[in-house]
């Protein structure tokens, strides 16, 4: 088999592989089983609630089992056209065969990337927050150009885009910023991304043209649905009113009804600068409960990358990737060692790979530790 080809068949069985994992194909039969006498009880549409609940579950199930068998045995079928091919010199059976497994490569891709989105509030939209770090006006330009880079993703994902808060450097760039990013699956794609990205490059702001290394932070959360609670002791939290310090333009407008909400027993600070105070108070709020959700989350994950141990201090040593520009060309993360030197792609939005490679690692269950352990 030649070698392009063989690479097509690897990826496809690499994509198997991570789907019979996800789905746990040994139990799934049995699950199926136990699926399909609960939805046979004559009882089970007195609770219409929890009777729609099963049936998406089962369907989720269905859905999943069908994929995986769908996929293998179309890998299958034409990988045996092609020996058939082979065997009776028929050229044009074999490129037909080749060119469906190349389909099937990026049909498998899909199938992959969507089974690992599959977390308790990987479907919801989500918050990014952007801070700047040690490095002063370099680390303000650099959060300014995450702040494109993460805009530039989303629209490329179709998803909506808003503004919560910004404050601009004291000579360029942000010193902070926080958007609401809303589209299928968001908070699944984006979390994989909280931490201390690195920048090195040949400053544009030094005369000698040294090269300098800056940081900034990636916080993000998901928005919390409706009908999930969250309770706020008010004797816990202060809200302040301050001026927007914002850049102004069309996306913030420069205001005296900015809020900032302070969660004393976590410490977490939440703000938001629209043009109303009423709709401030309600932005900042729903900020925090989605802030205070994920601290949960956290805590039911923290033997997967937990996000607190990913993000730590903007600083030296707490790097979850490196974007360097000089005096090569490389975007690598520390957690996957998935690399390219394809800077200005990445600085344009194209993450997925980075993404789908993170959430590939938190499958395989290892810790950031563990993995940066291979370095």
């Amino acid at each position: 088999m030649r070698a392009e080809l063989q690479n097509h068949v690897d990826k496809i069985e690499k994509s198997l592989d991570l789907l019979r994992q996800r789905l746990d194909w040994d139990t799934a039969p049995h699950r199926l089983e136990e699926f399909n006498a609960r939805v046979e009880d004559p009882n089970l549409w007195n609770d219409p609630e929890a009777a729609q609940k099963l049936m998406r579950e089962r369907q989720m199930l269905v859905d999943a089992m069908e994929t995986y068998t769908s996929i293998k045995q179309e890998l299958a079928d034409n990988l045996e056209l092609i020996e058939m091919g082979e065997m009776e010199d028929d050229a044009e059976v074999v490129a037909e065969a080749e060119a469906a497994l190349k389909a099937l490569e990026a049909t498998a891709g899909v199938k992959e990337l969507e089974a690992l989105l599959d977390g308790e509030a990987d479907g919801n939209d989500t918050f990014l927050e952007i801070n700047a770090g040690a490095g002063g006006t370099e680390s303000c330009d650099w959060a300014s150009m995450l702040a494109r880079m993460y805009v530039r993703w989303a629209e490329k994902k179709g998803y909506k885009v808003e503004l919560q808060s910004e404050s601009a450097g004291d000579e360029t760039g942000i010193k902070s910023a926080a958007y609401k990013i809303s589209g299928p699956n968001a908070y699944g794609w984006l979390k994989s991304e909280s931490g201390v990205h690195r920048l090195v490059r040949i400053s544009p702001y030094d005369s000698a043209a040294k090269r300098h290394t800056s940081f900034s932070s990636i916080w993000v959360y998901p928005v919390v649905d409706d009908n999930i609670e969250i309770e706020v002791n008010p004797n816990d939290i202060r809200i302040d009113t301050y001026r927007s310090s914002g850049a102004g333009g069309q996306h913030v407008n420069t205001t005296d009804s900015a809020v900032r909400i302070t969660h004393h027993p976590t410490g977490i600070v939440v703000t938001s600068s629209e043009k109303s105070q009423h709709q401030n108070r309600d932005i900042a709020m729903k900020a925090l409960k989605s802030r205070l959700y994920q601290l949960e989350l956290d805590r039911r994950h923290a033997d997967i990358n937990a996000a607190h141990e990913a993000k730590g201090d903007a600083g030296w040593g707490n790097q979850i990737r490196s974007y360097v520009l000089q005096p090569y060309q490389m975007v690598k993360d520390l957690r996957t060692q998935h690399e390219t030197s394809d800077t200005k792609g990445v600085l344009d939005g194209d993450l997925d790979p980075f993404m789908a490679a993170t959430l590939a690692l938190n499958v395989s269950g290892k810790s950031r530790a563990d993995a940066q352990q291979r370095d």
